[in-house]
Formats: structure tokens, C-alpha cells, sequence
């Protein structure tokens, strides 16, 4: 069990999928305070049912003045946080370069409006905790884009520039700090893998890890 994770509060954006509850329960598990915050209320009560210990909280992370408001609320109970796990996204794609539309582009676009806002609203935490982590999920469309699949590859690619850019900040204003991206081609099935690599990153030297692009594969989780 990591002791680096134990006592920090973490806030998980995105936390009712498969992914959410998983990296809940580890985080849980590891001694951490689990913030969940997602859009559906009947989710984050069966995730709250999942993992006991979990505070929940209801927000569109697409409004950034709703996020300023979460995180008013978050510091006036339990003062800032110490890691965001972020974990909004989802898969829109066929038709080729011609049939990727509006619709499946905004989709796709929101997780990566949720990001931003939950970066800029809570850069300060990161960067002022003992301890400051930011984890993303990506894909490795980004390396290999296809043209079924170009929306999705492109809001991935501007999710890990992101990204990176945090870490840049990082580097230069909160050594502590750190932020990284796990890298799938698909999630299903790596959910406790993820978790675990979630928890690890307490553990490891910021400046190790700071600006990572860490692949999760299939074997990794078998040999876990």
C-alpha cells in the first residue's frame, strides 16, 4: 500500500465510469481523500454505494464558472487539493476524414473544455501542494491518427499538449508537482492497472515523472 497518497485529497473529474470507480477504490484503499465529481447524481450515488469513503459532488466541468464554484465549496470544507485525476472523455469516430462531424467534434471537444477548466481552476492547489499531481488518459491515436478517427485523435492530441504545458509550469514554479499522461489504445480492461498507476505516482520523484507520456498496455496488467 503507497504511503505517499495517504492523507491527500484528490479530486477525480469524471468519476462515475469504469475507470472512476476503479481509481477511487485504489486511491480509498491507499489512505487518500476522494473527491468524485461528475455530472449525474444516480452515478455518483452508485459510485458512492461502491466505495465507501468517497464525498461526491455534482458539476459541469464544461461551465468554468461552475468549476470556480466547486472549488470555492472544496476549500472552504477541506482547503486545497493535492491531485486531479482527470477522466472525462469518451470515443466518437467512422466515416473517414469526410464523416467526422459537428456533433461527434463537440462531444469529443467537451472533455478537453473540461480539462482546461479544471487545470486553470485548480493550477494554484497543484502548484502550492507538498505534493501537486495531475493525471490524464490518453490514447495512442495521437502517435497514430486514422481518418475514421480524427476528431477523437485530435481533441487526444490537444488533452496531452495540455498537458505538457501544466508540466512546463510545473518545472518551472512547483518542483513538487507533477503531471503525467497514461497513454491506452483502449481503456476497457485496464481500469485496475490505471488505478494502480494513479496511486503510484505519490510515490515517485516529481521531477522523474514530471511531463511523462507512460504507456498502459494489456501485458502490464498481466504481469502487474
Amino acid at each position: 500500500m503507497a504511503e505517499g497518497v495517504r492523507g491527500r485529497t484528490v479530486l477525480i473529474a469524471g468519476a462515475t465510469s469504469a475507470s472512476g470507480e476503479a481509481v477511487a477504490s485504489a486511491l480509498v484503499a491507499a489512505g487518500a481523500f476522494v473527491l468524485a465529481v461528475g455530472t449525474r447524481e444516480d452515478a455518483l450515488e452508485r459510485l458512492a454505494q461502491a466505495v465507501p469513503g468517497v464525498d461526491t459532488r455534482v458539476c459541469d466541468l464544461g461551465d468554468r464558472s461552475a468549476v470556480a464554484e466547486l472549488a470555492m465549496r472544496i476549500h472552504v470544507k477541506f482547503g486545497r487539493i493535492d491531485g486531479l485525476v482527470h477522466l472525462v472523455g469518451g470515443w466518437r469516430g467512422g466515416g473517414g476524414i469526410e464523416g467526422q462531424t459537428d456533433e461527434d467534434w463537440e462531444f469529443l471537444e467537451r472533455a478537453f473544455t473540461t480539462l482546461r477548466n479544471t487545470t486553470r481552476v485548480f493550477y494554484e492547489d497543484l502548484a502550492a501542494s507538498p505534493a501537486g499531481r495531475l493525471a490524464i488518459v490518453s490514447a495512442t491515436a495521437v502517435e497514430h491518427p486514422q481518418a475514421g478517427g480524427a476528431n477523437y485523435a485530435a481533441a487526444k492530441a490537444a488533452g496531452d499538449a495540455w498537458t505538457r504545458a501544466v508540466a512546463q509550469g510545473f518545472r518551472k514554479e512547483a518542483p513538487n508537482a507533477a503531471a503525467v499522461i497514461f497513454v491506452v489504445k483502449a481503456l476497457a480492461g485496464l481500469e485496475g492497472l490505471l488505478a494502480e498507476r494513479v496511486v503510484e505516482l505519490w510515490d515517485a520523484d516529481p521531477s522523474t515523472i514530471n511531463g511523462e507520456r507512460q504507456l498502459l498496455t494489456a501485458l502490464d496488467s498481466a504481469t502487474a
